[in-house]
């Protein structure tokens, strides 16, 4: 059987997502966001829908698929199982995985259904203090469960005789005791549950940016609790994750990143330096907290400077062009290598009245922003820092709320709100101290 070639690529992505939100910043215990855990793909026991009927016990995917009846369909299953520890409240994960493979003949002559389940398990550790001494046994254990993979598919109408592939992961366990809460349902849930499909030789059709013929049939597929993307680098066609965050296709981890946070979606760069922030008590909160945790401080504080340099930042689309020398002593991007620019003295002109910096003006947001805190400026004053010229001689006016308890901070670090000239109103001012020089819009 031919395992497709990527499969460590998109594993990468997979892993992010079997921690996303697993534990947040700043990593302790005690911290209010990491009191609900367990946001995304938790599949509970059926029982618990008495709890509440809007968590699932299932999860459905369901895809298109360019390949003939000779192609197998590889279904790995993957997802964490909580791990309870008898010192503590606090619940650690274990990894989970179940591959399944079928071929396609035997998935268009019916329900091809496999079942498992896991017995309950308990293991007994060492407890190491400071000094490398026993101080201790720590007891961890997890509840038995079982859940069954269903795999389904059907040729779509049209000439290309595309397969419909049905994917449903169900959680079957029946738990011993009532359950009352939430926290009674997780030891007995799948959770972070998703899956990579894979069908070797063949071709999955985008579910996020179909070909015109496959729309129809696309929009018609029902995915419950997950969304499959295509998978691996861009050229791979074998390979859909299905997942329960939304992602693009052929999503990626930054090259840059130095490892997991168990917050795939935030920046590396800003929660290091948080982390890094932490008093030496929230970090050992942190280590005590999980085995992961204690893992990512120590991760973090013997990070080399040169590892700070690339988590900065990076501009993928000049990979590759030779860099050159600018002949010029100042660089193009700084204003002062263009004498006809002056932020802070230039002008501009907007309904009439001239404004520059110290110019006072009322913010109003325009309706093609897309960030949604924008509303919260409109109506306010602000002043005006700096009149700005980009590339293509396009305006933008720097300013600083009024209202801003931390404008002068934000005004030392040259943190600014930039609008258009149409985005705000000046407010009369006749007098500016800067010898400006007008610049129209």
């Amino acid at each position: 059987m031919t395992v497709p070639t990527h499969l460590d690529h998109a594993r990468k992505v997979a892993d992010a997502i079997l921690y996303e939100g697993y534990l947040l910043y700043p990593y302790y215990q005690a911290s209010q966001k990491n009191r609900s855990r367990f946001q995304f793909g938790v599949l509970m026991p059926p029982a618990y829908a008495c709890v509440d009927a809007t968590e699932r016990s299932a999860s459905q995917t369901q895809c298109l698929v360019e390949c003939g009846e000779a192609s197998n369909v590889i279904v790995s299953v993957r997802f964490l199982q909580l791990q309870g520890r008898r010192d503590s409240s606090w619940d650690e994960a274990i990894e989970r995985e179940e591959q399944v493979t079928v071929p396609v003949a035997d998935v268009l002559a019916g329900d091809f259904s496999v079942p498992f389940s896991l017995g309950p398990e308990e293991s007994t550790s060492d407890v190491i203090d400071a000094d490398g001494a026993v101080a201790g046994q720590l007891t961890r254990s997890t509840a038995a469960i079982s859940w069954l993979v269903r795999i389904t598919g059907d040729r779509v109408a049209g000439p290309y005789g595309v397969l419909r592939l049905t994917v449903r992961i169900e959680n079957l366990t029946t738990p011993p005791t009532h359950l009352r809460n939430r926290d009674d349902g997780l030891p007995y849930a799948l959770i972070s549950t998703h899956a990579l499909l894979s069908v070797p030789g063949a071709a999955f059709i985008s579910m996020t940016d179909p070909p015109e013929w496959a729309a129809p049939e696309v929009a018609a597929c029902e995915n419950l609790g997950t969304w499959p993307v295509l998978a691996g680098p861009p050229e791979c066609r074998d390979l859909v994750l299905s997942s329960p965050v939304i992602l693009y296709d052929h999503p990626e981890v930054a090259p840059e990143s130095a490892g997991d946070l168990f917050d795939a979606t935030e920046i590396d760069e800003i929660l290091t330096l948080r982390t890094l922030a932490l008093t030496d008590d929230e970090k050992q909160a942190a280590r005590d907290t999980d085995p992961r945790a204690s893992e990512l401080i120590d991760r973090l504080e013997g990070l080399p400077p040169e590892m700070f340099d690339r988590l900065h930042g990076a501009i993928r689309y000049l990979n590759g062009i030779p860099s050159r020398p600018a002949p010029e002593q100042v660089p193009w991007w700084d204003p002062g290598s263009d004498d006809s620019v002056s932020p802070e003295t230039d002008r501009v002109i907007v309904n009439g009245v001239p404004v520059a910096r110290g110019s006072k003006v009322v913010m109003r947001p325009g309706k093609r922003r897309a960030d949604a805190q924008d509303l919260f400026l409109a109506g306010r004053t602000a002043t005006v820092e700096a009149v700005l010229h980009d590339v293509d001689d396009v305006v933008h006016v720097a300013v600083t709320p009024d209202d801003d308890p931390a404008a002068d901070l934000q005004r030392s670090h040259g943190r600014f709100l930039y609008f258009a000239t149409d985005e705000i109103e000046p407010i009369e001012n006749p007098t500016h101290d800067a010898t400006e020089r007008e610049k129209s819009p």
